[in-house]
């Protein structure tokens, strides 16, 4: 969460209310990336009352990909099997989860959402975004090589033993795409739900990502390294030492 005053108490208690009705073990973990506003002091206030709730703080904004890494972090040290990771101004679904987790008894390695499969849906997303989406996406995905056809989506699941092999060092949004660049040579099994997109209502902060040529870049490399099967650098390095 990066300034969610707004949206932070409704985002926990939906969040929660769902994972409450899954027969497993679960931990909501929320990483406060140092918010200038009062969403600090309503996780503080929340955490009392929620007892899966962990809330993690960054002191100052660190962005996307280091949030996710924090909480992925803590998520291996309550010895996590999967991680789920969900944007904080609910244009994910709560009501998702359990598809989520029927994937995961299933065994997969990444669960996907996914906008462009059977019974999906894109609501009051503005059409410049969701033409520019699914270029971006269908490029990717003959790039990658990989059964997703939305790789850009950010509401997933992830394995932790694979997650653990990755080196990730994107701050922001291309972390998705440096994600699948590790994924296509770690992940073994590979599944989409199909999920609806909402825009962030007027009451929430407005969404702050912007299409232009270094955006472009820093996802578009990590494809073009997947397609010519140039393995990251720390798995060779993995590789070299269980040679020897």
């Amino acid at each position: 969460m990066y300034n969610e005053e707004a949206s932070a108490e409704k985002c926990v208690t939906a969040v929660y209310q769902t994972l409450e009705t899954l027969p497993y073990r679960t931990v909501l973990i929320v990483v406060n990336d140092g918010s200038t506003d009062a969403t600090g002091d309503i996780l503080r206030l929340l955490a009392p009352e929620y007892e899966k709730l962990n809330v993690l703080t960054h002191e100052k904004n660190a962005g996307y990909g280091s949030a996710l890494r924090t909480g992925t972090k803590r998520a291996a040290d309550d010895g996590s099997y999967y991680v789920l990771f969900m944007d904080s101004g609910l244009t994910n679904d709560p009501k998702d989860i359990p598809k989520f987790a029927a994937k995961m008894l299933e065994g997969h390695d990444m669960i996907k959402a996914s906008r462009y499969v059977k019974g999906s849906r894109v609501q009051e997303v503005p059409a410049h975004r969701v033409v520019i989406s699914t270029l971006g996406n269908r490029i990717a995905r003959f790039l990658f090589g990989l059964p997703i056809r939305d790789g850009t989506n950010g509401f997933r699941a992830v394995k932790l033993e694979f997650l653990s092999k990755m080196t990730l060092t994107e701050p922001g949004f291309a972390v998705l795409m440096e994600e699948l660049y590790y994924a296509k040579f770690l992940a073994r099994s590979f599944c989409e739900i199909p999920y609806t997109l909402t825009n962030r209502s007027n009451e929430h902060r407005a969404s702050n990502f912007s299409f232009g040529p270094q955006v472009f870049y820093r996802y578009l490399k990590y494809a073009l390294k997947s397609f010519f099967r140039l393995t990251p650098k720390s798995l060779q390095t993995v590789d070299a030492l269980l040679e020897k």
